[in-house]
């Protein structure tokens, strides 16, 4: 489905109107701004395919700009990853990637300008006397005693500022505009302040650096974007983005905010998901169980079922939380109509065919896809050596039990109807081997006499892959992790159980070419991919074939 044939929403109403009266000349830019100061997640996926899709839809641009203000924080590292996910969601940028560096010789000389003006001043209060003259959201704030020098005497002082001679924190430069303001973000906010660090763009240029609020409207009008579409916490700041390019008199993009996506059993939070990677209990920012763009790409999900459900949740003015199961759905829906399926015997028990030549093996032609006769067949080798699961057996077998046991036939997927004739078990009483016989007149036929009670996977041990399998989970096993508990923090309810690794699983011979990051369904065990950074046969589970935490959250 095309951007345009879809479904609007509040912000596409706006841009209707915008564009049949003619406002920019009919056309429409927007930008996606990530400061690269950590991975992009989930809910940034939903901002790239609001902002790249809005483009689309009206034969637009969309630009790619990193509001780089804060180099402390910041790496290329970052940069690199939040180019890589925004093209493998399958999105392109206007021109090159832009930065609010690009820019910082222009923000120098506008904040000039405001200074002169008599629009902003050199204040030298401290971190601490700053919040107190700040006020309340009761109270109104207190005028700094900086606030009346002259606007030549700012402007030395910012130069001086600028050329270095100051300690970081020693001085900062403030708007003026209104301390009783009720919104306190137009309380003389700070929109330049002293940092001795190197940025990565810029080098040793700068010791001064603009602030976000300042940068980000500035920065939006140098492009002359249309439409500046942001989150909800920026609503209280839009007074500001106002106040500075009417100030300035510059070109004026309309500032939209829209509802944040807020996940369940999930943290969004750069500087929380940075405290999982910095205190190992994560692997590293793209680690399959972090809500990461890049993570979930390693865990197999899919740009399509990832756009899809930024679609379904749809866009609205009020927060709201998603339910994680709504993004399981659109990769389990996803891969269910694209994955072929494969077989792997994830937790594997020897089964001996007593009956069949040892010498002997067969090839077996088997479908890809059950609802797709255009993904073709594939070649599975089947010998006298098999692997089942050991939960496809029980030697006394609960009631309605469909697998196998002691006496009881199955069909083997894609071959033979088998009957279990015997069970080895260890010196502790653990079944390590079971001797069966198989049908030889049953291969693609019901038998005539008795009809197997269901159908295992399987794989030829002569022909097996071996491999380790990673099952993922849910990080947290919280519905609500980084709300407020007592005694408690996000940390503690990091759930045990959210990797589960098997070394020993078996696979059948065609995953040996499998592409990292291609996903399969294992049949009967869910959707998995060849990791994407493992050389060897690393499989990462993607998802289950049904929400286990339907019945996990019932029996709680």
């Amino acid at each position: 489905m095309s951007e345009a044939s879809k479904p609007g929403n509040f912000i596409t109403q706006i841009i209707d109107k915008d564009t049949e009266a003619g406002k920019h000349g009919g056309k429409v830019h927007t930008r996606f701004p990530p400061e690269p100061n950590g991975y992009l997640h989930i809910g940034h996926a939903k901002s790239i395919c609001l902002n790249f899709g809005i483009a689309e839809r009206y034969q637009g641009q969309c630009n790619l700009r990193f509001d780089d203000t804060n180099p402390e924080k910041e790496s290329v590292e970052y940069i690199e990853s939040i180019k890589r996910d925004v093209e493998w969601l399958g999105f392109e940028w206007a021109d090159e990637p832009k930065y609010a560096s690009d820019y910082f010789d222009q923000l120098f000389a506008f904040a000039c300008d405001l200074i002169k003006s008599g629009k902003a001043y050199v204040c030298e209060l401290n971190a601490e006397q700053m919040r107190e003259y700040r006020g309340t959201l009761k109270e109104p704030g207190k005028d700094s005693p900086y606030r009346d020098r002259s606007p030549e005497d700012n402007l030395a002082l910012f130069m001086e500022m600028r050329d270095g001679k100051y300690a970081d924190g020693e001085k900062v430069l403030r708007a003026k505009i209104d301390m009783a303001s009720p919104n306190i973000n137009m309380r003389d906010p700070i929109i330049y302040r002293i940092r001795h660090v190197r940025h990565h763009q810029t080098g040793d240029k700068w010791c001064v650096y603009p602030m976000y609020d300042f940068t980000h409207c500035l920065s939006d009008a140098l492009e002359n974007i249309t439409h500046s579409i942001c989150t909800l916490e920026f609503q209280d700041h839009r007074p500001l983005y106002d106040w500075t390019l009417d100030t300035l008199e510059t070109f004026h993009p309309q500032q939209i905010e829209f509802a944040r996506l807020n996940l369940n059993y999930t943290v969004t939070s750069k500087r929380k998901l940075k405290q999982l990677v910095d205190e190992n209990h994560v692997e590293a920012w793209d680690d399959p169980r972090m809500p990461t763009i890049s993570g979930m790409r390693r865990r197999g999900f899919t740009p399509t079922s990832i756009r899809n459900f930024c679609e379904r949740i749809g866009v609205t003015k009020s927060d709201s939380v998603v339910d994680f199961g709504m993004l399981e759905h659109a990769i389990r829906e996803d891969l269910d109509a694209n994955a072929n399926r494969a077989m792997a015997v994830l937790n594997p028990i020897k089964v001996t065919l007593t009956n069949y030549p040892e010498d002997k093996e067969e090839i077996f032609s088997v479908s890809n896809h059950p609802k797709n006769d255009e993904a073709g067949k594939r070649e599975v080798p089947f010998s006298r050596n098999l692997f089942i699961d050991a939960a496809d057996f029980e030697e006394v077998p609960p009631r309605k039990w469909k697998r196998l046991s002691l006496g009881t036939a199955v069909r083997l997927r894609g071959g033979y109807v088998i009957t279990c004739d015997e069970a080895i078990k260890d010196e502790e009483g653990n079944v390590v081997e079971l001797l069966c016989s198989y049908d030889e007149n049953t291969l693609g036929v019901n038998p005539e006499g008795y009809k197997p009670k269901g159908v295992i996977h399987w794989v030829s041990a002569n022909h097996a892959v071996d491999a380790t399998v990673r099952l993922y989970d849910r990080l947290f096993n919280e519905e609500a992790p980084d709300a407020k508990h007592e005694d408690k923090t996000f940390l503690d309810f990091i759930n045990p159980e959210s990797m589960t690794v098997t070394t020993n699983a078996k696979l059948e011979a065609s995953l040996a070419k499998a592409e990292p990051g291609v996903g399969f369904q294992f049949e009967r065990e869910g959707y998995f991919c060849r990791d994407l950074k493992e050389t060897g046969m690393v499989f990462n589970r993607t998802v289950t074939l049904r929400d286990s935490w339907v019945k996990i959250e019932a029996k709680g």
